[in-house]
């Protein structure tokens, strides 16, 4: 097994220096919500559509999930479109990109009104399936990133059918355009997809028991989280109220805020999220490759007496892991779901940002920083020798003071220590740094944050990886 998990790693890093190797693009989304099942799919529907000008929206699918078996909702993706469409020219003057209404219904879809696996197979094919093939065999090279928010049944049916139709040479191709990111699994067809394509990049906290699964960082008041921003009162005042149709559409809270968000979140361009390596970490969460030890899903809080039994995960995928982080109380914290809720403030106030964006004129609003390196995003350095790290062009649109900081990310690199300063103190632009003493080579991640002085702050990074090799 170890010798599969590395040739599959090694399949990944291949692919993904390919990908890398691509001219900048917008990413391809498709989006499979169980919604209905929880206001939570609506809320983060919401949010999804404030950043439908920072990707390709290739779908907006309509699923099942064991919270919803037997049905399927697309007239209310088309209820919040349609909140979204008196919203758009305004967030146009904001900026360039939003989809028109219009342009977005053309992408809403269904799949069949059946749970799991009993949607999967010869005889249940249905709109969503199909139209997953389509935008699969496109003339588009650039990978299609399914944000998964109920059950993925829809998707297993379209994977079934290339499986079925195509020859082995274009299949594998198609299958290499899959990036899968699911909210746990919500039925049955997700560890299906697992075990039958090993190769295709699946990101998930497996089985039903959501009691450690990273997304839960999202929106639970975990000890050192900033719970202010996720509360009812900060919700009516910055998303739901006087903010136009699209805040209105937003529900109240029933479960949990957004649960289904960090299958997105990841994905918006802000310099510091790479969809690609999720071992780098990002307002979605951090994850690592691994197989993970088997756990029953039918034990402790998140019990469900209708969920079938767990089975032990079959090869690698990108699951959960910890960061060590500060919180609010200065207390350390390690978890999984802090790789989450460390970026809490920066994405709601983003959020809070463009709801604003929806209804006032520019010069009323706020808009994120943009900044820039003076020095390369990766470089090699020696063994005690010196480096800077460099911000030097970092402007804001609006002309807002900022602040910068410089941090390590140590989870995301291979060095197992903290690097020094010379001197360090917080809002230089400019680091000065020296290389630790290594005796092989070593990468350290080094982000740069930047957040202007408007309202609500916004924050922006960069992410600088220096190797270090041993000296002569």
């Amino acid at each position: 097994m170890q010798r599969t998990a590395t040739l599959l790693f090694l399949l990944f890093l291949l692919t993904h220096q390919a990908i890398q190797a691509q001219p900048s693009a917008k990413r391809r989304v498709v989006v499979l919500t169980d919604i209905e099942a929880d206001p939570d799919d609506a809320e983060s529907m919401v949010r999804f559509l404030t950043y439908a000008n920072e990707w390709d929206v290739e779908g907006l699918i309509a699923t099942t999930s064991i919270h919803q078996k037997s049905r399927v909702a697309p007239e209310s993706i088309r209820k919040i479109l349609s909140a979204y469409g008196t919203v758009q020219p305004n967030l146009l003057k904001h900026a360039p990109g939003f989809p028109s209404a219009q342009q977005l219904l053309t992408k809403v879809k269904q799949g069949l009104p059946v749970y799991g696996m009993a949607g999967v197979g010869a005889g249940h094919d249905s709109e969503g399936s199909d139209w997953i093939v389509r935008v699969l065999k496109q003339a588009d090279p650039r990978p299609v990133w399914f944000s998964v928010w109920g059950g993925p049944n829809v998707l297993a049916q379209a994977l079934w059918k290339i499986q079925q139709t195509e020859t082995p040479i274009n299949a594998s191709r198609l299958y290499q355009k899959v990036r899968i990111y699911t909210i746990s699994d919500q039925d049955d067809s997700g560890p299906w997809i697992r075990k039958t394509f090993p190769a295709i990049f699946y990101v998930v906290t497996p089985g039903y028991n959501y009691a450690d699964a990273t997304w839960l960082g999202m929106s639970f008041p975990f000890p050192g989280s900033n719970a202010d921003v996720i509360s009812a009162d900060w919700l009516a005042k910055y998303i739901q109220q006087s903010h136009g149709p699209l805040g209105a559409a937003y529900p109240d809270v029933a479960y949990g805020m957004e649960g289904d968000s960090p299958a997105f979140l990841g994905l918006i361009p802000n310099g510091l999220n790479n969809p690609e390596r999720p071992d780098y970490g990002g307002w979605g969460g951090r994850y690592t490759f691994y197989k993970p030890d088997f756990r029953d899903s039918n034990t402790g809080r998140f019990r469900r007496d209708n969920w079938p039994k767990d089975e032990p995960e079959t090869r690698p995928i990108w699951t959960n892991t910890a960061d060590s982080v500060t919180g609010q109380d200065k207390q350390r914290y390690g978890s999984p779901q802090a790789t989450i809720w460390r970026w809490r403030q920066a994405f709601q106030n983003d959020f809070a940002a463009r709801m604003a964006w929806c209804t006032k004129a520019y010069a009323a609003c706020n808009h994120p920083p943009v900044p820039r390196l003076a020095t390369p995003d990766s470089f090699t350095v020696k063994s005690g020798e010196t480096f800077h790290l460099n911000a030097d062009g970092t402007t804001d649109p609006d002309g807002d003071s900022m602040s910068y900081l410089w941090f390590q990310y140590p989870e995301a690199g291979t060095y197992p220590g903290q690097v020094s300063t010379r001197p360090y103190a917080p809002n230089l632009y400019d680091l000065p740094m020296t290389a630790p003493s290594v005796t092989s080579p070593q990468t350290i991640h080094f982000i740069l944050q930047v957040t202007d002085k408007g309202t609500p702050a916004l924050t922006r990074y960069k992410r600088v990886i220096v190797t270090v090799v041993p000296g002569n």
